[in-house]
């Protein structure tokens, strides 16, 4: 959780900005998108199977350059 203390005679724009920057730095807004949509457990898979494939062929592209 994100806590933001309102300093005296402080703007509430001021108090804002450093609100939305601490929910930046802790990640908070990244969590919320990633927990907007269920991805059942099986598409989990598939998605980390074709990234591992696209890595492996990454690599192997650089492994032909040398």
């Amino acid at each position: 959780m994100v806590f933001v203390k309102v300093r005296e005679g402080e703007a509430i724009d001021e108090v804002l900005r450093r609100f939305k920057r601490e929910c930046e730095r802790n990640g908070v807004l990244r969590e919320i998108k990633r927990r907007e949509r269920y991805i059942p457990s099986s598409l989990k898979r598939k998605m980390k199977a074709a990234e591992a494939m696209r890595k492996r062929r990454r690599s192997m592209r650089r492994r032909r350059r040398v």
